[in-house]
């Protein structure tokens, strides 16, 4: 069920809402002190949709344009954490939504580049990083489930949304030793699921736990 905009001004809310999400990310199991610290200082009012300003610290399901939903910061911290991002890396991520988690990444990695399929978004998302400064971003409107083949290979690969099967062109997009983060419909229900290589270059993926999020659809949106 989405959440109701209760139309309480962001200035009248908790100083310490940030440190009570990091709090909450805590309690679902994310340690990674690089991870925490970013979704401490990076603001999340920005990337909320009018209305919903109040909710930005909350652990909560947000709606976005194009009837897409801002997911969780939990959801997005435990994938964070599983994409163990280091500061020389190039992350591609696909679903970039309103630019929230490519804003996180983008001080974590040295380049990111983000895709989305609705033109609203992409738009919207480009706009808010150009006034966060965000020079280390670039945003595409493409199908994310094709990758960014000209930027391969990539370090980091993140899918926000969930699939059924990873494509394999996605997997082919990472640069040895790297890492695919994604939910990932199982047989047990949808999980955030990792991929990496063993010591003979092999694929593998290791289910982390529970999630919940809108799968990602191929093709580029039709809009008006």
């Amino acid at each position: 069920m989405r959440a109701k905009a209760r139309g309480k001004h962001v200035s009248e809310q908790d100083p310490y809402r940030a440190a009570r999400l990091v709090l909450a990310l805590r309690q679902r199991g994310v340690t990674n002190i690089r991870v925490l610290n970013v979704v401490e200082t990076t603001p999340r009012e920005p990337f909320v949709p009018e209305g919903y300003a109040d909710m930005s610290y909350d652990d909560l399901t947000l709606p976005i344009e194009c009837g897409q939903e801002l997911s969780k910061p939990t959801e997005v911290g435990r994938m964070l954490q599983a994409l163990d991002v280091r500061e020389g890396d190039t992350v591609l991520e696909i679903g970039t939504g309103t630019g929230y988690t490519a804003a996180i990444l983008s001080k974590l990695a040295r380049r990111v580049y983000t895709i989305d399929r609705f033109r609203a978004l992409t738009v919207s998302a480009r706009d808010m990083i150009e006034k966060a400064d965000l020079r280390n971003v670039e945003v595409r409107r493409a199908d994310g489930l094709l990758g960014w083949p000209e930027a391969a290979p990539f370090d980091r690969i993140l899918l926000s949304g969930a699939v059924t099967v990873v494509p394999q062109i996605l997997l082919d997009q990472l640069a040895p030793g790297g890492v695919l983060v994604s939910p990932v419909e199982h047989e047990a229900g949808q999980q955030i699921t990792r991929y990496s290589f063993n010591e003979n270059n092999e694929i593998i993926s290791r289910p982390l736990g529970a999630s919940k999020v809108l799968p990602l659809i191929p093709g580029l949106a039709k809009e008006l």
